[in-house]
């Protein structure tokens, strides 16, 4: 296995549900306690976009499981030869079927915009949101199941869709402002919440901390030590070309007391 994938597979496995029990937008939570996996090689994967990184994780462990099936992943629903979706997962568990879509999200609370809570959260570049995703889960990617050339694809496997539930693993790390990193929230699971984010003014501030920017698929990652730390003073130049760039880094922050932080540097905030 693989150290980068390993530590890859273990931010992940430690990442919660975003919300549990009650349904958050009429989406069902997929809730299983999944044992710890030893013995098997993450080698093979490849180094992909992450929300790939992060199914391959997912059948991983469901192929671990002994009450779990799979029947068909990442089955593509083709009409005149044009792709109009994807279903991520269809499953036997125990005696139910199931059509589970995964989701793995970055979100950050913007307190500026004065909806109601879930509006809030927003990604990191402000091209993505808490909302938006429940929406085209709802009205787009669970309803796939009863397309008419889905109903055709699982008639051939003598599964009716009327019988398969559909249901979400939506797993997420959330970042809230410095001072609401106390702050509890009624519509999600506080224990996803990993760090704050800042502006470039907070940024320049921490002149005592030391500064490590992962690439995009280590954003699962814990923090750790065994990085190369850059001082603030030749860190700065790389988040400024994120930042002219319109894009919010990720890093790690080491401060004068080893403590380790991550944190999101924004563009649009001072």
């Amino acid at each position: 296995m693989s150290e980068n994938n390993h530590n890859r597979f273990i931010g992940y496995s430690k990442t919660p549900l975003l919300w549990k029990s009650d349904n958050v937008n009429q989406l069902k939570q997929f809730e299983i306690d999944f044992k710890e996996i030893n013995n098997i090689s993450l080698d093979s994967i490849d180094s992909i976009r992450l929300g790939k990184l992060v199914e391959q994780f997912v059948f991983i462990q469901l192929q671990q499981n002994k009450s779990i099936s799979i029947i068909a992943q990442n089955l593509q629903i083709i009409v005149d030869k044009i792709t109009i979706g994807e279903i991520d997962c269809l499953m036997q568990y125990l005696n139910k079927y199931i059509h589970l879509e995964i989701v793995y999200k970055f979100y950050l609370y913007d307190e500026n915009i004065d909806t109601g809570e879930l509006d809030h959260w927003i990604g990191p570049n402000r091209k993505d949101s808490l909302v938006f995703k429940l929406n085209k889960l709802k009205n787009k990617q669970l309803p796939l199941l009863h397309h008419f050339k889905t109903k055709e694809l699982l008639h051939k496997i003598d599964l009716n869709t009327e019988f398969v539930s559909s249901m979400v693993f939506f797993k997420a790390q959330l970042f809230v402002p410095k001072e609401l990193i106390n702050n509890t929230f009624k519509l999600i699971n506080n224990q996803c919440i990993v760090g704050y984010y800042i502006g470039m003014t907070e940024y320049k501030s921490l002149s005592k901390c030391v500064f490590y920017m992962p690439n995009k698929l280590d954003w699962l990652i814990e923090p750790h030590q065994k990085v190369n730390w850059i001082s603030q003073i030749n860190f700065t130049p790389y988040v400024e070309a994120e930042i002219n760039q319109s894009r919010s880094p990720l890093c790690w922050m080491k401060d004068e007391k080893n403590n380790l932080q991550k944190i999101f540097i924004v563009f649009w905030k001072a």
